[in-house]
């Protein structure tokens, strides 16, 4: 692939939303120093600011911007300030999301489905209207369009059992070797479905800073090999609370008349999902605690940080919702690029 042709697959740089975004923009783009470590420390640690900082330098090690110099990935102002910046977050993340001592009790918080749920996708399945998943699914595809990818950083990281059931759950991610059933893939479909632009980035700056909290967290604990416990947690959680939550889903796709992709990319991970659970707690989990059981604590954390931090979405969400009114910055997102939209 040519320079030019790999540069079009590069999103566009987003807007800043504060002094960290908007110094760290400048470093891409004009070779400008970064905001130094005293303003990260001091930033808000949730806030659109800094978390908007931090996807910026994460981003780097993903597809890039269009435009910004591929060498900067690596360059040491900015791994300075994104160390800064995690910092702030993770120190932030222990002290608000610990809340169980061993992996037996936070996996078993996941194993309750509540009689009366109030998560988005217990609202979406009773009550959602077909603008509210279009929101969600804007702000989803900052992940879904690279699902796999931050949990892939630890295979690397890991041996025996815990690598082998970790690469058998991401070969599924990743279609099982065919390009047309890649999870990204099925995700841009329902993307078309419910109208909207699949290019990867196009939503960046329509997410609020839950959204973004939620998707650097993968990338925080994915590229550190002290936090390859805390991955192996977050990939639990999600694998194991997935496939209640896109049966729901899947209903809500289907009530709305949303299209046969929106539903179908639900439908597969329900049964996926379902499989997944099994060989992440038997083989991924155990298989790590068997080799590094000094790792426990860091897959406890990784569980209680990703509920933690969904539940915030969650209620920045709902709230807008119940409000009527958008969750989204700017407003409602725009359709696909080729509609006029």
């Amino acid at each position: 692939m040519s320079d030019t042709a790999a540069d079009l697959r590069a999103p566009a740089l987003p807007k800043p939303r504060g002094v960290l975004s908007e110094a760290v923009i400048g470093r891409l783009t004009e070779g400008t120093p970064p905001p130094a470590a005293t303003v990260a420390a001091g930033a808000d640690p949730y806030g659109d600011d800094l978390q908007l900082a931090l996807y910026l330098c994460y981003e780097l090690h993903y597809r890039g911007f269009s435009g910004v110099d591929p060498d900067l990935e690596w360059d040491p102002a900015l791994l300075g300030v994104r160390r800064a910046l995690e910092d702030r977050f993770l120190t932030v993340l222990r002290r608000d999301a610990t809340r169980h001592g061993t992996v037996d009790e936070a996996v078993a918080g996941l194993l309750v489905e509540p009689v009366q749920g109030t998560s988005i996708s217990h609202h979406l399945w009773h009550e959602g209207e077909l603008w509210q998943l279009r929101e969600l699914a804007a702000q989803r595809s900052l992940y879904h369009l690279k699902e796999a990818d931050p949990h892939a950083w630890v295979l690397p990281r890991l041996w025996g059992r815990a690598k082998a059931g970790m690469a058998a759950v991401e070969f599924d991610e990743y279609g099982g070797g065919r390009a047309d059933r890649i999870h990204a893939r099925l995700y841009a479909a329902l993307m078309e479905d419910l109208g909207l632009d699949t290019a990867y980035g196009r939503y960046v700056d329509s997410a609020p800073a839950p959204m973004l909290a939620t998707v650097n967290v993968m990338s925080l604990f994915g590229l550190h090999r002290a936090l390859r416990g805390c991955l192996v947690g977050h990939f639990a959680s999600v694998e194991i609370t997935s496939s209640p939550a896109s049966r729901r889903m899947a209903g809500a796709m289907r009530r709305t008349g949303a299209g046969p992709a929106a539903e179908f990319f639900y439908d597969e991970h329900v049964e996926a999902d379902a499989v997944h659970e099994q060989v992440v707690r038997r083989e991924v989990i155990a298989g790590l605690l068997d080799e590094e059981p000094s790792l426990e604590a860091d897959v406890a954390f990784g569980i209680d940080a990703t509920v933690h931090l969904d539940e915030r979405l969650e209620r920045h969400v709902l709230a807008a919702w119940r409000e009527g009114r958008t969750s989204l910055r700017g407003g409602s997102p725009a359709g696909r690029s080729d509609d006029g939209a």
